[in-house]
């Protein structure tokens, strides 16, 4: 492990192969209860499948980062990809970038690219998007209640310290309570999705707890760009642990057809 440091808060980071000065570098930006280190191999096999650079890291609060400030603001997403984003690729040395988000991390890279995908020399080219979400749905709040049913009273907790260590409480109830909130209910993101012009990848599992399938109806009714739709049968929310292959083969030929230099 690495580090950055983005408004003065230390974030641990990793590459998979190095910064090239031609083509793109494929940011990872996790999951609500993710880490650098909860990308597990995925990270490895994209660089191998596309023989571009990868570049993760966790954010304030997640994994061996700095703490963040508890409790989280219902729009700490838009905060992340306003302010944090694009001071972490500046600090990484990153001016040319694919953002490839999973759930939370997708709906930042929206937030984020919303902003920094005009122009003819955007700093972001494109966008894969696992298992996003723009807009808060019922299911989603149910979701997360059982899942803080289940860090309370069964194994999450425990699966969960193995990558966020004696943090972990901070990092799981972070996130929780901030999506508990009433006021949570009316967060949307869908006003930024017009900003975004560059080709945009949706990746989901049909059997996906967090969010349905009208996420990506609302994304490609309100995006600029061209988008491309992967739907994954027997997958859950993680399609880049529980189905690799179709995913890695998705966003491979999805670079290959929308992005020089694949």
């Amino acid at each position: 492990m690495r580090t950055v440091t983005a408004g003065g808060v230390r974030l641990e980071c990793r590459w998979w192969g190095e910064p090239e000065r031609a083509g793109p570098t494929l940011v990872l930006l996790h999951e609500g209860l993710g880490c650098v280190s909860t990308w597990r191999d995925f990270p490895a096999r994209l660089h191998r499948r596309t023989e571009l650079p990868v570049f993760a890291y966790s954010r304030a609060g997640y994994g061996g980062s700095d703490p963040a400030g508890l409790p989280r603001g219902i729009d700490y997403m838009h905060v992340e990809g306003r302010e944090v984003v694009g001071a972490v690729l500046d600090a990484a040395g990153i001016d040319d970038a694919v953002l490839v988000g999973h759930s939370d991390g997708a709906s930042i890279a929206i937030v984020h690219a919303a902003e920094h995908t005009r122009g003819a020399a955007p700093r972001v080219r494109a966008l894969v998007l696992l298992a996003p979400h723009v807009f808060c749905e019922d299911m989603s709040i149910e979701s997360i209640r059982a899942a803080g049913d289940a860090y309370r009273n069964g194994e999450l907790r425990g699966r969960l310290a193995r990558y966020h260590g004696e943090r972990v409480d901070d990092a799981f109830f972070g996130w929780h309570d901030a999506w508990l909130v009433p006021e949570f209910r009316q967060w949307s993101i869908e006003a930024f999705l017009e900003g975004i012009t560059v080709p945009v990848l949706l990746i989901q599992g049909e059997r996906d707890a967090y969010g349905s399938a009208a996420q990506l109806e609302a994304i490609e009714r309100g995006v600029a760009g061209p988008v491309t739709r992967t739907w994954l049968e027997d997958c859950g929310h993680a399609p880049h642990r529980e189905r690799p292959g179709e995913t890695l083969d998705a966003i491979g030929t999805f670079l290959a057809a929308h992005v020089p230099h694949t």
